[in-house]
């Protein structure tokens, strides 16, 4: 029942790169620790080691690890760093010949090499991987630093198609203060763009504290789209609160750690079209105040247009359910289901309403009459899927 925008993008024409290939050979000298008097050019010459690294020039391949090998003697420490200071960690193998990162070099990227031997010897390098052909950026939600309501799910939405799902699964980790348990789903959301979600098995328990680390700079998303940063967000689940929205009773009941707050009536969609209610379990996305309501935005013309201002409008699904003040249906609230496919109360009850709920809080709708259960893309549909449905919809299962 909102205006719905439209973008569309102009995907650049692709050229192909081919990186340049060869190793970056490195020398480090070596001081002897001689007894005796005065070693020759030649002695010298071989006291010196060969150290290569795999990736070098100015277009070397990105998305790959970087690996440092020493041809004689052991490795003591080696360091990688972007041109902003950025290291990417690593390790040196058990024998000491070589380094390799833990994570890919990013796209676009000026690095650094620093390489150090059990021997005192030392060399440098320096190469540049080649620029992504297409960025892949994405968005976030919660926002960072949040408080929510036990329905809200971690959501990534991304720019790009997402080809490389298992790749891009595996470098996504949740940590929650309690060991939550819970799975990443892929869906697509109500715009078209690939989805990601991390549900809770059941819904978060109050208190806990939940923190995304998308460790995705340098992996290629599929189809040469580059993920050039990485991503973090964290978020606290606030006090349990479900609303219940009852289609047979026409009642909306606010309820907080089990127990009833308050019941009002209500008026939802009418039932038998489009313009009946969605069933099922939608979550809060958004509270948006006052906004401008118009018909063709979810596609009803003629007799059902409307184009309305409409107060405490709280948004439940992409698609344009809401629940809001809708005066003008005073006749029908507790009686008749007889709107547009919003759940409608008094200016009152729903400001009252509006107050209390959070973001994320669940409004669970019951009883007869809908058109069925939202999608999972169509705001936070995924609680209508089963449990295992929803396992089964990771790129790692």
């Amino acid at each position: 029942m909102t205006p719905q925008s439209s973008s569309s993008r102009r995907r650049p024409l692709r050229t192909r790169h081919t990186a340049t290939a060869g190793l970056a050979v490195l020398a480090a000298a070596l001081t002897a620790c001689s007894g005796g008097s005065g070693s020759s050019g030649a002695a010298e010459a071989a006291e010196k080691p060969k150290i290569s690294v795999n990736l070098s020039g100015q277009r070397a391949e990105a998305g790959k690890p970087v690996k440092v090998s020493l041809a004689d003697g052991r490795l003591k420490q080696v360091t990688v760093a972007d041109d902003k200071g950025a290291k990417l960690p690593g390790k040196v193998s058990a024998n000491g010949s070589t380094w390799t990162s833990e994570r890919k070099a990013a796209p676009g990227t000026a690095y650094r090499v620093e390489a150090s031997t059990d021997k005192g010897g030392n060399a440098k390098a320096s190469f540049k991987t080649a620029e992504p052909e297409q960025v892949n950026k994405v968005t976030l939600a919660p926002g960072k630093g949040t408080t929510v309501g036990i329905a809200q799910p971690l959501s990534i939405t991304f720019d790009h198609p997402v080809r490389n799902k298992a790749e891009v699964e595996t470098h996504l980790k949740v940590t929650t203060s309690n060991d939550t348990t819970g799975s990443w789903g892929w869906i697509k959301n109500h715009d078209g763009k690939d989805r990601v979600d991390w549900r809770p098995k059941e819904y978060w328990k109050s208190g806990t504290k939940v923190k995304l680390d998308a460790r995705l700079n340098g992996i290629d998303s599929g189809g040469d789209d580059w993920f050039v940063r990485d991503y973090a967000t964290n978020f606290t689940v606030g006090e349990s609160q479900v609303v219940k929205v009852n289609l047979d009773s026409k009642t909306t009941t606010l309820t907080r750690d089990g127990k009833t707050v308050k019941s009002v009536p209500m008026s939802a969609g009418t039932p038998g079209g489009e313009k009946a209610s969605w069933g099922g379990t939608s979550v809060l996305m958004s509270k948006e105040g006052t906004i401008n309501m118009r018909s063709e935005t979810v596609g009803l013309t003629g007799s059902n247009s409307y184009d309305k201002m409409v107060d405490y409008s709280m948004r439940l699904t992409w698609s344009g359910m809401y629940a809001h003040a809708a005066p003008w249906n005073a006749a029908y609230f507790g009686n008749t289901n007889h709107s547009s496919g919003c759940v409608g109360m008094s200016t009152a009850d729903a400001g009252w309403l509006y107050r209390q709920v959070r973001p994320g809080d669940p409004f669970e709708v019951t009883g007869s009459g809908s058109k069925g259960v939202p999608d999972p893309g169509n705001g936070y549909g995924e609680w209508n899927v089963s449990w295992s449905d929803w396992q089964a919809k990771s790129a790692l299962s």
